[in-house]
């Protein structure tokens, strides 16, 4: 289980590399996204808080990344943090998530972005519940459900 220390870690010493590396130019991406998810995936920009009903669902599932696929986030993790924005407690896979320190608002926070194909994906906090500690506030344009079903498995919601 990650917590706050082994974060600052990757953010200085690098995330363990990943499984797998997806690459597209900006204009592929471009045509494979919607303008949103363009926007906060690929220009790391922030969906407006309680835009999503993502945050106040929480039946069984996986979450992935919108651009790539790559499993992020079991639905097990996911918790109500009151922020606007679908919060999870852990990645599924310590390389599943890559950290950078962002100064970009005159605070630093630590971003998240999908360690297969760098898409952005939100910001890690301290303030999580117990054991780990961490919240992971996501965007909901970012993530894609996936559900399991008897005949079906990995079929997006």
């Amino acid at each position: 289980m990650l917590n706050w220390q082994d974060i600052e870690r990757f953010v200085s010493g690098g995330t363990p590399a990943p499984d797998r590396r997806v690459e597209r130019s900006e204009t592929e991406w471009a045509a494979l996204l919607s303008p949103e998810q363009y926007r906060v995936t690929r220009q790391a920009g922030t969906e407006h808080a309680f835009s999503s009903d993502m945050c106040s669902r929480f039946e069984p599932g996986s979450y992935c990344c919108v651009c790539c696929g790559t499993l992020l986030f079991d639905g097990d993790e996911k918790f109500e943090s009151g922020t606007g924005w679908p919060s999870f407690t852990q990645p599924v896979r310590d390389n599943a998530i890559a950290y950078r320190l962002d100064s970009s608002l005159g605070g630093n926070r630590i971003e998240t972005i999908c360690n297969t194909c760098d898409a952005h994906l939100g910001h890690v906090f301290p303030d999580g519940p117990a054991p780990s500690g961490l919240r992971y506030c996501m965007n909901a344009v970012a993530l894609r459900k996936v559900v399991e079903t008897d005949s079906a498995a990995g079929e997006a919601e």
